[in-house]
């Protein structure tokens, strides 16, 4: 299990409840949809405690931009969050993790899910057994948000934006594809979110008839996965995926980099090319083709 101060770190920093003042984080978006859409992952946060080394890994891998949010956010210095945009899009935040002084590596990457009523989900968690690590916060521009872990300890971020979800557009190469819960309690896991977030199920057969790759799915629309954990005895953990070109092509730039390859680009049951990789600070982040069925067919 994930030690508790660990835990309890991550989610302090992630909605800067370090501060001694009402944290201020900038909206995910510079055009909201005035929609929300429950159980979509809307953004991703990077905690490191490697922020420079970890800017230049980014920026020179995938070509993502790094630039202060428009007003102080209450906590830290400067550069203490920064955002994250890739070809003119906000996709996402790294937070320095060197401000809690933390003697453990808590750096990682958050998934946040889109919620209606951040407080009616919170309650929803504890009443299927999760935990609440971070209760609903207003966190300024951003909107409500609180840290929460499902029965399996896996971390994930809920947030209440103040003025609507990004609006759903086509997903970019270098840019987010997707999302998957790794666990080793796939029907634990399918029951809790779909109490959360009203999630449709889908299993689809990969491997013949052996293996099962669950969709979850809110709107009509794909929106993350689960599956049984493929590295026996690890921690159950949110996974994301950017959308590249060449998985191969990518991996053999990161030791240069800093970073790490963890599983070399290789063909994924569900189709197309996969990697995963580390970067300095540690955080893993995977790697895929898309569109995989037409990648499958070549």
């Amino acid at each position: 299990m994930i030690h508790a101060r660990l835990l309890a770190a991550c989610a302090a920093l992630l909605v800067g409840a370090c501060a001694a003042v009402s944290p201020n984080l900038p909206a995910i978006t510079d055009a909201p949809a005035s929609l929300r859409s429950e159980g979509r992952i809307i953004w991703h946060d990077l905690l490191t405690t490697t922020p420079a080394e970890s800017r230049r890994f980014y920026g020179e891998l995938f070509g993502w931009e790094f630039e202060r949010p428009p007003s102080p956010i209450g906590f830290g210095n400067d550069n203490s969050y920064l955002l994250i945009r890739h070809e003119g899009r906000l996709i996402g935040g790294m937070l320095d993790a060197n401000i809690l002084n933390q003697q453990e590596n808590v750096s990682q990457w958050i998934s946040v899910m889109s919620v209606n009523d951040v407080n009616a989900a919170v309650q929803r968690v504890t009443a299927a057994g999760g935990e609440v690590l971070t209760e609903p916060t207003d966190v300024g521009s951003r909107g409500r948000m609180a840290v929460v872990t499902s029965p399996d300890r896996a971390i994930i971020a809920l947030l209440q934006t103040r003025l609507g979800d990004p609006g759903e557009s086509d997903p970019q190469v270098n840019g987010w594809l997707w999302s998957e819960l790794w666990t080793d309690d796939v029907d634990g896991a399918s029951s809790f979110y779909a109490g959360l977030a009203g999630f449709d199920m889908e299993d689809v057969p990969v491997d013949g008839a052996y293996r099962n790759y669950r969709l979850l799915r809110s709107g009509g629309k794909p929106r993350a996965a689960i599956l049984s954990h493929p590295f026996e005895g690890e921690l159950p953990v949110w996974v994301n995926y950017l959308w590249v070109a060449n998985p191969a092509a990518v991996t053999a730039q990161v030791p240069a980099l800093g970073g790490t390859v963890i599983v070399d680009a290789q063909p994924r049951p569900i189709g197309g090319q996969a990697a995963l990789i580390a970067g300095p600070s540690g955080a893993g982040i995977a790697l895929q083709t898309w569109p995989v069925k037409q990648e499958a067919q070549q």
